[in-house]
Formats: C-alpha cells, structure tokens, sequence
C-alpha cells in the first residue's frame, strides 16, 4: 500500500479506533487492511451524500425559485414559515431560511446528535445560498401547476437531502423533539405546525394562497414519502450476521440505540443446514439509516438486513441514548 495511504489511514481511523487504549507505533497487516476496508466505505458514502445533498439543494433552489417566489406561494414547514415572513415583511429568503431553521438546529444537537447537526447546517446553508444566488426563469404562471410542481420539486429537494443523511426543512427535527415531550406521534405534530402556518397565510395574505399553500405541502410531503420509499419515522431493523457483537456493540456506542438480541437458528440447502447464532434487532429514526447500513457494511457486507416501517411506538427504550464522544 502507498505510503501516504497508510499513514491516513492510521491517523483517521486506527488511532481513533483505539484512542482509548495506549497508542501502537505498529499495526499488523490484518489492521491496516480492515481499516482501509473501513476507509474507502466511508469514502464512497460520504461522496454519495454529498452528491444526493447537492441534488437535493438544487431541486428546491428550482421548485422555490422557478415556481412558488415568483407566484407569491409559501409551503408548509420551516421553508413555509420562511417564504410567509418574506411575503409579510420583504426580508431576504436565504436570511429567513438560516435564521427560522436556527432554532431546529440547535434542537437536533439534543435529539439527533452532532454529526447530524453539522450536515444538516451545511445543507440548509448551501440552500440559502442557492436561493440568493441562483437564477431560475418562471416556468408557469397557472396556480395548479404552480402549487403541484413547486411542491413537488420542494419535495423532491427535501427526500434527497435526507436521503443524504441531513435536513433542509427543520420541522421534522422539532416534531421528533415535541412528541417525545407530549407523547404524540410525529405526523401529528407536523399537522399542527402546517396548521399554524396555514391559519396565519389565510389572515394576512389571502384564503385563495393558504388553500393552495396545502395542495403544495401536500404533493411535497408525498414526494418526500416517494423518494426516501416511503420510510416511516421510525424503522424497525432485524440483523443476521456471524459478527453479531461487533454490529450489537455499534449500535450501542456509536449510534446510541438500545437492542435486543434474539437466539436463532438458520437452515438452507436440501438438507435444511441449520447454525445457531444471534439475531439483532433495533429500532432507528428514517435520519439514522443511511449511517446505520454504511457501519454494518463496515463491519460485515454479507450481513443479512431487514428492515420495517413502522408507523408509531411507544414505551421500551426509544429515546436515544446520550453518547459521550
């Protein structure tokens, strides 16, 4: 292996895998070649969600700009508030997108983690920025079209951008928060807030654009269920892997999410061979995915992953752990 490769390797993953234990000068050639294994899966992940990030800041730079701004039309969510304060006081979109999204935010350092954090900052930044900078002609000036398709390309913005592991649209972040304070599910409180917003574009703009802001959050919201294939708040995952601790251990100190842990037998073949080994269950949110299989694949690429929408659950060991690091 190339010299500067193992050196990278081994100060940005070795040395932080073992930062708790006394620091090697030597790895075996086994270490360095799991780490490099680690590494270039990190690699390839980190420039798919880059990728889907910046599709997903395009889309909705598209759907605000060539649709909904040139129309006077808002949308539900952070972006609705967003374009509602614009309409009522003339402000700056990017501005109003980096300052009502401020506060959700700091709300997802408590519910989300960091590392989430941080992409999702980066992502609504580079989205503020898209929409002062970027110039897009209006597509059409017909009130059906506009509310569909800008929901639609708003949408299409937002799935893509969770599909990237991050948020353009905070409310998701304040709903997941709310509802663990007053026991509801998520969808309910985004209704609220959708409602919220609605009630005010009705008083001060006008009936006709809060009836079309809804057919607009409507096809944005389906979007969004369609590109993300229609993943639920929270997702049920059963694993099957012969490294069933390494996958358990994960779970608990790097994504900070409870497990059980089932005894299992599996069989194939004619003769119906059967091994017993343990079965992984947990429970994430739709935002933890992408960073839950990207550790699996880390950890073993033949493990066998199943996961489940769930729609809504209560009690047990939900709320996420706080992790030291």
């Amino acid at each position: 292996m190339n010299p500067f490769f193992q050196k990278l390797i081994t100060d940005t993953v070795l040395r932080n895998k073992k930062k708790q234990e006394p620091e090697k000068d030597r790895y075996s050639p086994y270490e360095i070649a799991k780490a490099y294994h680690e590494f270039k899966i990190s690699a390839v992940d980190l420039v798919r969600d880059i990728l889907f990030i910046s599709l997903g800041i395009l889309s909705a730079t598209f759907g605000l700009k060539g649709f909904l701004i040139p129309n006077n039309f808002i949308d539900g969510g952070a972006t609705g508030i967003a374009l509602l304060i614009r309409q009522l006081t003339g402000a700056k979109l990017g501005l109003m997108l980096i300052l009502v999204n401020l506060p959700f935010l700091l709300l997802g350092l408590g519910v989300i983690g960091k590392n989430f954090t941080i992409k999702a900052a980066l992502a609504i930044s580079g989205l503020a920025l898209a929409a002062a900078l970027m110039k897009f002609p209006t597509v059409t000036d017909d009130k059906l079209l506009v509310a569909v398709f800008g929901g639609f390309f708003l949408g299409a913005g937002i799935g893509l951008t969770i599909r990237g592991g991050a948020v353009i649209d905070g409310t998701e972040v304040v709903a997941l928060f709310l509802s663990r304070r007053l026991g509801t599910t998520v969808g309910d409180v985004i209704m609220i807030i959708n409602i919220m917003i609605f009630s005010v574009a009705a008083t001060f703009l006008s009936m006709d654009i809060a009836l079309y802001a809804m057919i607009t959050y409507l096809a944005a919201s389906k979007t969004v269920d369609f590109v993300i294939e229609g993943i639920e708040e929270y997702t049920g995952v059963t694993i099957i892997s012969s490294h069933s601790e390494e996958i358990k251990e994960m779970i608990i100190n790097k994504l900070g999410r409870g497990v059980t842990v089932y005894k299992g037998r599996g069989g194939y073949g004619k003769k119906g061979y059967i091994d017993e080994r343990n079965i992984i269950y947990t429970v994430v949110t739709r935002l933890e995915i992408s960073r839950l299989n990207t550790e699996i694949h880390k950890i073993d690429g033949n493990a066998f992953v199943v996961m489940t929408a769930i729609k809504d659950i209560k009690g047990g060991m939900i709320k996420k752990r706080r992790l030291n690091h």
